[in-house]
C-alpha cells in the first residue's frame, strides 16, 4: 500500500527527501494495485532464444546481448550467463567476451559467468559430453586455471566435490570471491560437508545430476539439514522449478526443510522461447518437446525453456508459500548467495532499484533496472 521512491538508480529513504530538502516527487506512476518485487537474477542460464552461450562463434557479444533483452519479460534484471561442459578452447574463446555490465534498457545486468563443469563425475554428467569431462587430481587449482584460461569474469564454478584435490581448488576459487557449487556429483554427505567447511556455499539444481536421497547417506541432499555446517554460514541449492525436473513433492520437501537457502533457477537452454524441435547445449544437440528438453534421441534431461516467472509462479502453487517467499527465492536468496543482498534482491533503502510489477497471478507486468522502466506488457498482452 505504501509508496516507493526512486532518484539516480537507488531506492530512496523518503524521510531525507521531505524534511532535509523539502522535496516532492517529480514524478508519480499509479501502480494500479500492482505487486512491487526486487528484480529476478538468474544464476544458472545456458541460453534461450537460439542462442546457446556455450558455442564460440563470431557474434557471441551480439547474442548475449539478445538474451540479456529478452529475459526482461520474464523480469530478470540480472544474471550469470552458463557455460556447460566444453572444451577448453570454448572457455579460452567465450569467457573474454563476457563482460560483468549494469544492467538497462539495453537488457539484464552480467554479474559474471558461472562455470558448469568440466570437473564433474562421470556417473552424473547428465546432459554434458564425457569426452570434455576433466580431473584436477596432477595441478588441482593450476589445471583448472588451465582449462578456463581466466577467472576474471567467474562468479560460480560447479564442480564434483569427490574428485581429488578438490579441497584445494576450493579454497582457492573462495579466496578469489568465486561461489563454489555442488552438483553433477556421486559425492557422500561427509564429502559433501567437507566441501562446505573449504568454502562451497552453493548446490546446483538439487536433487538433479547426483546421488537420490538415501536415509544412511544423504549425499548432497543431506546439507538441507546438515549440523557441519560452520557457524554463521548458510548453503543455498538451486532448483528447477518447472513441474519437470523435480516432483513437486521433492520441492515441497526441500522447501519446508531448508526454506532460506532455496534459489530458484531456470537451467534455460537455447530452446527457450523458440518452437518445439532440436537445438544445441554446448557441444549437444537436445530436443524440446513441449517443456520437457532430452538429449536427442534418449531420456536425459537436459536443461529447461522456463522462464524464471513461470518458475517463480509454479513453486508458490507447488508449496502454497506466501507470495513473499516465492518472491524471495528468485531475488533475495540469489543476491545474498552472490554476497550482493546490500544492491539487488531487495527493495531497500539505497539499494539499486532493479523491481518489478506483477499482477495478483504473479505475471510481470512492467520491469525496471535503475529506476528506469526496461520492459512493459502492452494493452495488447503482447
Amino acid at each position: 500500500r505504501e509508496d516507493l521512491w526512486v532518484r539516480e538508480g537507488k531506492i530512496l529513504n523518503p524521510e531525507k527527501l521531505f524534511f532535509d530538502e523539502k522535496g516532492s516527487a517529480d514524478i508519480q506512476l499509479d501502480c494500479k494495485d500492482s505487486i512491487i518485487a526486487p528484480g529476478f537474477i538468474d544464476v544458472q542460464i545456458n541460453g534461450g532464444f537460439g542462442v546457446d552461450f556455450s558455442l564460440a562463434t563470431d557474434d557471441f557479444k551480439s547474442g548475449i546481448d539478445l538474451v540479456s533483452q529478452k529475459i526482461l519479460s520474464h523480469g530478470v534484471t540480472s544474471f550469470c550467463p552458463t557455460l556447460v561442459t566444453s572444451p577448453p578452447s570454448v572457455y579460452h574463446q567465450v569467457l573474454p567476451q563476457i563482460s560483468i555490465r549494469n544492467g538497462g534498457a539495453h537488457g539484464a545486468g552480467i554479474l559474471g559467468a558461472h562455470l558448469e563443469g568440466p570437473f564433474i563425475s562421470k556417473e552424473k554428467k547428465g546432459a554434458h559430453p564425457e569426452h570434455c569431462l576433466r580431473t584436477f587430481e596432477a595441478g588441482a587449482f593450476q589445471d583448472l586455471l588451465a582449462t578456463y584460461g581466466s577467472l576474471d569474469c567467474v562468479r560460480i564454478v560447479t564442480l564434483a566435490p569427490e574428485m581429488k584435490r578438490s579441497s584445494e581448488v576450493i579454497q582457492e576459487l573462495t579466496k578469489r570471491g568465486i561461489c563454489v557449487s555442488l552438483g553433477h556429483s556421486v559425492a557422500n554427505l561427509s564429502q559433501a560437508e567437507e566441501a562446505v567447511q573449504h568454502g562451497a556455499t552453493f548446490i546446483t539444481h538439487l536433487f538433479n545430476a547426483m546421488l537420490p536421497f538415501h536415509h544412511r547417506d544423504p549425499g548432497i541432499v543431506g546439507l538441507l539439514t546438515s549440523d557441519k555446517i560452520p557457524a554463521g554460514r548458510r548453503v543455498f541449492y538451486g532448483m528447477i522449478s518447472d513441474g519437470i525436473h523435480t516432483n513437486p513433492a521433492a520441492l515441497r520437501i526441500a522447501h519446508r526443510a531448508h526454506p532460506k537457502g532455496l534459489v530458484l533457477v531456470t537451467d534455460a537452454i537455447a530452446g527457450m522461447g523458440l518452437a518445439p524441435g532440436r537445438h544445441t547445449l554446448g557441444q549437444q544437440v537436445v530436443e524440446i518437446d513441449g517443456l520437457n528438453t532430452y538429449i536427442a534421441g534418449t531420456k536425459t534431461l537436459s536443461g529447461s525453456v522456463a522462464t524464471m516467472d513461470t518458475c517463480v509462479r509454479h513453486f508458490q502453487e507447488a508449496t502454497g508459500c506466501s507470495v513473499e517467499t516465492a518472491l524471495e527465492a528468485a531475488s533475495l536468496h540469489p543476491a545474498q548467495l552472490l554476497g550482493i543482498e546490500h544492491k539487488k534482491g531487495t527493495l531497500n533503502y539505497d539499494s539499486d532499484a532493479d523491481f518489478l510489477m506483477l499482477n495478483d497471478g504473479l505475471y510481470v507486468q512492467a520491469t525496471y533496472i535503475a529506476g528506469e522502466e526496461v520492459w512493459r506488457q502492452d494493452a495488447l498482452g503482447m
